[in-house]
């Protein structure tokens, strides 16, 4: 069976983080996610991609990965070393790329008012909750075919293996 807890500690962003600010266009020229990684957060300074390479999950407020349609944003979080993604809410598009390139991405605004900078934030998909300093927040659980996909590593080896 496929671990679905993973969590650690986080980095914490607020509102509207547009994915220009995830990863810059100038890098979009790179599908591979270790590449993009290294540029993950670049416009908010060296300080914040040093925390970014300490941390396991984002925190985000509302309309995480809000603005252009680029995949890159997801797998370049993957390439930081991001397992999860909770926020208040996100971006329609960022969401399904997130799904498709195998990087959790849960909505859990109560969770996400609970976190601050140095508090671990757990979360489990498939039971759909969030743990914040020993208190558990409830959410949607992923319907099945987004858990195969996730168990997978993402859209493409998913598709690759139902085809084999």
């Amino acid at each position: 069976m496929t671990e679905t807890r993973t969590g650690g500690a986080p980095i914490v962003f607020g509102d509207d983080v547009n994915t220009d600010v995830i990863i810059p266009g100038r890098y979009l020229v790179s599908i591979d996610p270790a590449e993009l990684g290294t540029h993950a957060f670049e416009p908010l300074g060296p300080g914040v991609q040093a925390h970014l390479r300490r941390s396991d999950v984002v925190v985000a407020g509302r309309n995480f990965g809000c603005g252009s349609a680029r995949e890159q944003a997801a797998s370049c979080l993957i390439g930081a070393g991001i397992k999860a993604v909770v926020a208040a809410s996100f971006s329609r598009v960022f969401f399904r790329n997130a799904i498709n390139t195998g990087l959790v991405a849960v909505e859990c605004p109560e969770a996400v008012a609970a976190v601050g900078e140095d508090t671990p934030v757990w979360v489990d998909h498939d039971a759909g909750v969030v743990e914040v300093a020993g208190k558990s927040f409830h959410f949607a659980p992923y319907p099945q075919g987004i858990k195969d996909i996730l168990a997978a590593g993402g859209l493409i080896p998913y598709l690759m293996r139902r085809k084999a």
